[in-house]
This record gives structure tokens, sequence and C-alpha cells, in this order.
């Protein structure tokens, strides 16, 4: 689990930097050299795309969603675990159908391509699709551990195993 923890991590941390590389990178250029880079606005859409999905996944995992805890913070320990696996089954309930339709919109990109240098937009899609599904799985993963009092904490990586995680 730590492994695909931190290939996740690393996925979504480099599309953000490919685009702070892409959109600096341009305008560097565009105002010295009075050009652009290729497809640079069309990547960065897709690359955001990729991000955000896999930025997903990881909030999803961690359970580190924007929130207002008023109402979880005055509860108990169960109260508390109540209100994560609902919050959990929730979002569960939401990324599952929309990864299947990140996928239908995967098998009809057709020969779609960016604007400059026709890159088949389907390798920016199937990226996008596995994040949102990864996504999927790991609200699966957390669902079926927080009934148990099993649940990841982004300071805990270490601690993560196939069966959950260690002291929680």
């Amino acid at each position: 689990m730590k492994r695909l923890l931190s290939v996740v991590e690393t996925l979504a941390a480099l599309s953000l930097l490919v685009i702070a590389l892409l959109t600096a990178g341009n305008v560097l250029v565009r105002y010295t050299f009075g050009w652009q880079v290729p497809d640079w606005f069309d990547g960065t859409q897709m690359l955001l795309g990729i991000a955000m999905f896999w930025g997903i996944a990881l909030a999803t995992w961690y359970g580190n969603h924007i929130a207002v805890d008023l109402l979880w913070e005055a509860l108990g320990p169960r109260g508390k675990r109540v209100i994560d696996v609902l919050a959990t089954a929730v979002t569960l309930a939401f990324l599952v159908p929309l990864a299947w339709m990140v996928w239908v919109k995967v098998g009809g990109t057709g020969s779609q391509g960016t604007m400059d240098m026709r890159l088949p937009l389907k390798w920016f899609y199937s990226a996008a699709a596995v994040g949102a599904t990864v996504a999927a799985v790991l609200a699966a993963v957390r669902l079926g551990l927080l009934p148990f009092g099993r649940e990841a904490h982004a300071e805990a990586v270490d601690e993560i195993t196939a069966e959950g995680v260690h002291g929680s």
C-alpha cells in the first residue's frame, strides 16, 4: 500500500510540476523570443485533470477533504467513526460513477488530438481515468477499514500495510 500511495503522490506532484514548468517556460519564450511552446495550453489543461484525479485519490484515502468539522470535533470516537464511514460511503458512491464516466469519455475520444502537435487526447484522458479508478478503489478500501477503527493519516504513511494502519 505504501508503494501505491507513493506512486499516486508522485504522479500528482509531477503533473503539477510539469504544469508550472510549461506555463513558466511558455511565458519566458513568449516574452524573450516571441513564440509559444507548442500545445502548452492544451497540455496544461490535460495535466491539470490528471493532477486533480490523482489528488482526489489521495484526499479520499487520507480523509483530508476540505470540511468544517464542528459536529465531528464535538463527538466521541464512535460518533466520529460513524461520520467518517458515512462520508466515505458518500464519496465512494460519487467516485464509482465518476470513474466509469471518465472511462466512457476515454472510449469516445477517438482520434482527437491537441491543437498544435496533435498528441492523442486518449493518453491524457486514460491517465486521468486511472486516477479516478484509483480514487474509487482507495475509497472502497478506506470504507472497509474505518468500521474497525483503522484509517490512514498523512503523517503515518510508513506504518501502512496491506492489513491497514497499525497504531490507530
